[in-house]
């Protein structure tokens, strides 16, 4: 007989405890631990024993096979960026973001585009097949072949595989997939964990390729245990303002790929439409240049764009100035505006502090770093930068500006796009940069030589 046994996890952090808490021990969290009753399996009938149908054997790495991967053409040439190259047979890709962002309108467009040439099942937890009717007719998918299964039951989808043995599926969503073998409720961190392993084995041993829509908490993060994100193949997330037409899918673990890759999309009337040229969408078109702007030379994965970082610095009516961030992460400033007061004499601890990365898009690269301190002091001492001129740099602690990758690549960027001025590290002089025509390069190794070159440069008309 199989037994259940009984314990309690907490639907935050997934940590597991035996007797109940009000205080989750793994991360601190109040009121969060569930009790979960899982099945205690005989022994040798294990249900993840040998899911792969083989019967594992020990391989020398020296001999072993180079394969190939196949991959698909999703249709939209942004979305093979993000997935290296396209969809891989046999993957499980993670999928989450902001509801509403478009996550089913994406891969509706993916699904119904591959459907001449695969097999596809959809699989709805959310919506009902009269729903999902309508958005491939918005879509221009109405006659698509697209077969759907509004289940939320995991052994009925398991059995639908079975049955159908699709090339490509998507369940949307993993939250609302439920097994009947425990008795915790769907969206619970022993559920989440249970079906997506389950699909997850399901899928590698029948080589479909699989899209599990995730959803996310109001931090931003995908919801569920960080197992969720372990077991899948590779982690895209959606990004974009809210009420923006744009948006942005981000890889950030990808096993056939590079991560990091940025897609760019806009949402229109027959769903998302890419955006081939990303650097018109982060620039503002100012009339005359304005103080605390600075355009940063970015590069996500291999793909250079410019993107316009913009800071305001104000006096602070109250003891306790503000400091906000948007795009950037908020001690990543806070480091900044220390580095700026200890090694080039700029006093902003008394100031407030607002940091805007046009477009909505998130910079996680160490290049942003120059551009945020030159946008703050110019807003600061109320100065424009020179016109025409692009910054990228990491800075370090003791005030150094340390090299990035690909700068070549990022100045012949900003060349494309009639920019003549650039700040850039001194340790990249050694990559050629003087071979870009038409861009004056101005280098810097320090914080402190970096603001004082602003004062000689020509100023803005």
């Amino acid at each position: 007989m199989v037994k259940k046994k009984s314990s309690y996890a907490c639907n935050a952090c997934g940590q597991k405890a035996v007797v109940w808490g009000g205080k989750c021990s793994g991360c601190n969290a109040w009121n969060t631990m569930e009790e979960v009753v899982e099945r205690e399996e005989p022994a040798n009938s294990h249900r993840y024993s040998n899911w792969s149908g083989t019967k594992a054997t020990l391989v020398d790495l020296r001999n072993a096979k180079t394969v190939t991967h196949v991959r698909w053409d999703t249709g939209l040439t942004e979305f093979n960026r993000v997935l290296g190259g396209g969809l891989v047979k046999g993957s499980v890709v993670l999928v989450g973001g902001d509801p509403g962002i478009g996550k089913s309108t994406l891969l509706m467009q993916v699904v119904g585009h591959l459907s001449p040439r695969a097999k596809t099942l959809y699989v709805s937890g959310e919506e009902s097949p009269d729903q999902l009717r309508m958005r491939a007719e918005r879509l221009g998918l109405g006659e698509a072949s697209i077969q759907v299964f509004p289940e939320t039951e995991l052994e009925e989808i398991l059995a639908m595989m079975d049955e159908q043995r699709p090339d490509i599926m998507v369940v949307d969503s993993i939250q609302t997939v439920f097994s009947s073998q425990l008795t915790s409720a769907p969206g619970n961190v022993a559920q989440v964990k249970e079906c997506a392993a389950q699909l997850n084995k399901k899928a590698k041993s029948m080589g479909i390729a699989l899209f599990l829509v995730g959803h996310v908490t109001k931090e931003g993060n995908l919801a569920g245990p960080r197992v969720l994100e372990h077991i899948v193949d590779a982690v895209l997330y959606f990004e974009g303002e809210s009420g923006s037409a744009f948006r942005m899918v981000r890889a950030f673990k990808n096993r056939f790929g590079s991560v990091n890759e940025l897609g760019v999309f806009a949402m229109g009337e027959k769903g998302l439409e890419e955006v081939s040229n990303p650097s018109s969408l982060f620039l503002t078109a100012h009339e005359h240049p304005v103080p605390g702007t600075c355009i940063l030379a970015a590069l996500e994965g291999n793909r250079p764009f410019l993107v316009e970082v913009q800071a305001l610095v104000e006096d602070a009516p109250t003891p306790n100035p503000k400091r906000f961030a948007a795009g950037v992460d908020t001690n990543r400033l806070q480091m900044l505006l220390a580095v700026l007061n200890k090694h080039a004499s700029v006093v902003a601890f008394d100031q407030n502090v607002y940091v805007k990365i046009v477009g909505g898009v998130r910079l996680t690269e160490p290049a942003a770093d120059l551009p945020l301190m030159l946008a703050a002091h110019s807003s600061l001492v109320d100065r424009p930068l020179p016109k025409g001129m692009v910054a990228f740099g990491e800075v370090g602690l003791a005030g150094e500006i340390r090299p990035v990758t690909d700068a070549l690549t990022r100045l012949k960027e900003a060349a494309k796009l009639g920019f003549t001025q650039a700040m850039v590290p001194l340790a990249c002089k050694h990559n050629n940069l003087a071979s870009v025509k038409g861009i004056d390069v101005t280098y810097v190794s320090r914080v402190d030589q970096a603001i004082g070159l602003l004062r000689e440069l020509k100023a803005a008309a």
